[in-house]
């Protein structure tokens, strides 16, 4: 049996994806060459936003298109909110954001009998944590574990609380026990990721927190280094940042969930942290991983956000002097409270802030990018292409070096230049 594959969104969807491919190939199954037909095809939805979902609605279509005869099994976010409208894609299979194990056996039964399939739970009824597979696909330098999964912030602008449920953590022993196994397949980066891992192990008992799973990891992460996933600010204390810089194994480098640099905003959004407790995640950050890539993401045309306060964004994100920034139009997600929040912004406005938060950020990633010209940084080396390794450093530069004979090392890169957002480098 031959399957076809496309993952929408977050890492966490790609985690899942590769456990699904894992679990997959324990049945037999292989992946279709592009110049061949698929017996299933898997779409793994996202909804973060409308475009999100039209996107997912698209990758059905497409994927159905050019294997006609092939079973349709769609899971994931979208199929989550919206699964009369998956199964009305014509999918043959429907599941939501949970239990992939019975995601995989009613693909099993759609491939025997051609019936359809679907199960679709309410995700807050959720308490155990789904064990999957951590790995990659493909014989990967880089590997991923997911050590957390749900979410009870509830901000305004999100769906995401309601496609995945409450909070649910790994153990501790089992993320040591994952990691110890990932470490023995040869994998030298271990990205932690979950939906919010920043709430990591409060539903455990008794309670842990994210530097406490960092510290199982390190313990068995063997030659591996550890990238942690988005990070709430809230979870970058003193001692977060004395514990991770400790094991001596965590990559510097950390993706701040930011949104907007104005307060205001920020209480609109309800996030749970003000400009001013962002900015000492940060400096606490470059205290204790000096020179470390901090990047984030940011929503701009909020609705009812002025003039004056995205120039405050503006403001904010220069002072924090960014790497590399997500820059994301605020888009309306029906569902949540922001979508029927008044003064909605055109999208004429939105378009013209994000271009200017763009240009910001482009200026901050070119600086940062300079500062690394002259230092040695430890790359691993992910792909050839054209007679040049590329790979990455710690801080999450993209890094590139003659010759072809590097994949899956780390080797040590002396920088000497940078060309459009990337490192260009040469191995000492």
């Amino acid at each position: 049996m031959r399957y076809a594959i496309t993952t929408l969104g977050c890492k966490v969807n790609q985690f899942e994806t590769q456990a699904i491919e894992a679990i997959l190939a324990d049945n037999g199954f292989l992946p279709a060459d592009e110049c061949e037909g698929a017996d299933l095809i898997i779409i793994n939805t996202c909804a973060v936003t409308a475009e999100s979902g039209r996107k997912s609605r698209q990758a059905v279509r497409r994927l159905k298109s050019e294997n006609p005869n092939a079973v349709c099994a769609v899971c994931g976010c979208f199929s989550q909110l919206s699964p009369g409208d998956a199964a009305e894609l014509g999918a043959d299979v429907v599941h939501g954001s949970g239990d992939k194990k019975r995601f995989i056996d009613d693909i099993m039964r759609a491939l025997g009998d051609r019936r359809f399939y679907s199960y679709v739970d309410d995700p807050f009824a959720r308490r155990a944590f789904e064990e999957l597979p951590g790995g990659a696909v493909g014989g990967r330098t880089r590997a991923m574990l997911k050590i957390q999964d749900g979410c009870v912030n509830f901000c305004t602008y999100c769906i995401i609380p309601y496609t995945r449920g409450r909070l649910r953590s790994l153990p501790l022993e089992s993320c040591a026990a994952q990691t110890e196994a990932l470490a023995s397949e040869g994998y030298r980066e271990l990205v932690v990721t979950g939906i919010e891992i920043a709430s990591y192990g409060r539903d455990l008992a008794p309670a842990k927190t994210l530097a406490d799973a960092v510290e199982a990891i390190a313990e068995t992460a063997g030659d591996m280094r550890i990238r942690l996933g988005s990070l709430e600010p809230t979870v970058i204390t003193e001692d977060f940042c004395k514990r991770l810089a400790a094991s001596g194994k965590v990559c510097n480098h950390f993706h701040l969930s930011l949104q907007s640099g104005c307060d205001g905003i920020l209480s609109a959004m309800n996030r749970k942290y003000d400009t001013e407790r962002f900015y000492e995640a940060v400096m606490l950050l470059r205290e204790y991983f000096p020179g470390c890539g901090i990047t984030a993401d940011l929503i701009v045309g909020f609705p009812g956000e002025s003039d004056e306060q995205h120039e405050e964004t503006l403001r904010f994100i220069r002072k924090c002097s960014f790497s590399s920034m997500h820059i994301f139009p605020y888009s309306v997600r029906m569902g949540t409270k922001a979508a029927q929040m008044p003064k909605q912004l055109s999208r004429a406005v939105k378009a013209a802030r994000a271009l200017q938060a763009q240009t910001v950020a482009d200026e901050m990633e070119r600086e940062y990018l300079m500062s690394c010209v002259g230092k040695v940084l430890p790359v691993l080396f992910e792909t050839e292409r054209d007679g040049k390794s590329i790979g990455h450093a710690p801080n999450y530069t993209q890094v590139c070096v003659d010759g072809g004979q590097h994949r899956k090392l780390v080797e040590n890169v002396e920088i000497i230049s940078y060309f459009d957002k990337m490192l260009v480098g040469k191995v000492v």
